[in-house]
């Protein structure tokens, strides 16, 4: 990762992801600055939110921990070996989710997030860090129930450790807005759309001209924990599980059964793929091969978890989704060994298999009009950003109430952490931050 060094009186946006962290430093420009990655001589604005564990070689060196694209790679290299750790965000505010063993050693979320952000840090090289951190969050979490305050709580203790004194957390829609408002030359009132991998978080923000800068003033802020992580799901579910056994059946003695859902779980997120084939579960799906009564199905299911297949399959999964952004109708394709799946899929089709999720954010959408007590037509601006900001059906959502016309969009991986570095030079940070609440002892 590479940048510009930053001065003491900066401060450092952190955009901690679902599925990519981007960070942003203001120096002594008073401008921010995107770090950059740069792995194996491909430079990117963003790393992957991926934390890989690997048993060490010798007693020196019990462990190696290793983080975005590099965790990565070490998983596919030795997926076996490797335990991967991939949108651990979604258990930031789970009262659930106390710790995992990983190589025999407890880890709490915030020693992942730590050890994450600390890898990124190692690849960075010695610089001068700032001792501000604006650190940016979902306005909900996703989750079944989720615990705002433990989740800020879990990442103060982790970004503690990184060494920053002074830590502020921003909504991440707040801080796109903040990057929008650099484009306005009028005042204006801008809803802002954040679509991330694991929740979608909209605000509202005034912006007005003041002696020739651009002050604000919040007026909504809502979230659903639903995204793009949904969307592939939802691909993987009603496409590819199918082909894999899914929705088949097995006989048991005289009885004709359907072959367990909770197989076909695990889909949710490629990485688990590999806890799958260890589990007890993987015994019970061989011997299906031998009572099923599509046996090539299960076949296709044992190939993919013995061979590792899950990256590519969501590879697969990802260029179908983002094809179908750009066109009515796409080919899907999966091959890999004896392995070859292959549908052309309509965009009607697609949107037909994610309507819960438009449904969900439809309604977040709509009850930040009604905080701001407001109607469509008080929307001058809409700025969409994030990934799934792309998906025809997620922008009709907006073009419906507000028109074609107010759409806008841009910098859709960067803007959250450019904006949480602007954030770091208000001069009444309060009104946009919020600091940890003290934990009782």
């Amino acid at each position: 990762m590479n940048g510009p060094s930053a001065t003491s009186f900066g401060s450092i946006g952190v955009d901690f992801g679902t599925t990519n962290t981007v960070l942003s430093i203001v120096g002594a420009d008073g401008r921010p600055h995107l770090v950059e990655v740069d792995f194996e001589g491909s430079i990117s604005t963003h790393a992957r939110s991926t934390l890989s564990f690997h048993e060490g070689v010798d007693a020196a060196k019990p462990r190696v921990v290793e983080a975005g694209p590099w965790a990565i790679e070490a998983y596919l290299e030795e997926p076996l070996e490797t335990r991967l750790i991939q949108s651990f965000k979604s258990y930031a505010a789970s009262p659930l989710f106390k710790e995992t063993r990983i190589l025999g050693r407890r880890f709490a979320f915030e020693d992942l997030l730590s050890a994450y952000m600390l890898r990124l840090r190692d690849h960075a090289g010695p610089r001068r860090l700032p001792t501000t951190a604006i650190v940016g969050r979902p306005v909900n979490f996703a989750g079944s129930s989720p615990d705002p305050a433990l989740a800020v709580a879990r990442y103060q203790k982790a970004f503690e450790r990184l060494g920053f004194t002074d830590i502020r957390y921003a909504y991440e829609p707040v801080a796109a807005a903040f990057f929008f408002a650099r484009r306005l030359t009028a005042d204006a009132t801008v809803m802002v759309g954040d679509f991330g991998g694991g929740t979608s978080d909209f605000s509202i923000v005034r912006f007005h001209l003041e002696d020739g800068a651009i002050a604000s003033s919040p007026l909504a802020n809502t979230g659903v924990g639903v995204a793009g992580d949904a969307f592939d799901y939802r691909i993987i579910d009603n496409l590819v599980s199918p082909w894999l056994g899914k929705g088949s059946s097995y006989k048991a003695f005289d009885n004709i059964l359907p072959v367990p859902n909770r197989y076909f779980a695990a889909f949710a997120r490629w990485e688990q793929l590999a806890l799958l084939k260890a589990s007890r579960d993987m015994a019970e799906i061989r011997a299906l091969r031998r009572t099923a009564l599509q046996p090539e199905k299960i076949d296709r299911l044992v190939e993919i978890l013995d061979d590792n297949h899950g990256y590519r399959l969501y590879q697969a999964v990802s260029r179908l989704k983002e094809t179908l952004s750009g066109a009515t109708e796409a080919e899907f394709f999966f091959g890999a060994g004896s392995v070859a799946i292959a549908k052309r899929v309509t965009r009607e089709r697609f949107e037909a298999w994610i309507a819960p999720e438009l449904a969900a954010i439809e309604g977040a959408v709509d009850a930040a009009l009604a905080q701001a007590r407001l109607e469509p037509n008080g929307i001058d601006r809409v700025f969409l950003t994030g990934g799934s900001s792309f998906v025809p059906a997620v922008r009709r959502i907006f073009a419906d109430r507000f028109g074609e016309a107010r759409l806008e969009s841009g910098g859709e991986l960067v803007s959250i952490a450019s904006g949480l570095s602007l954030i770091g030079l208000e001069r009444d940070m309060d009104r946009w931050c919020e600091r940890a609440p003290a934990m009782a002892t």
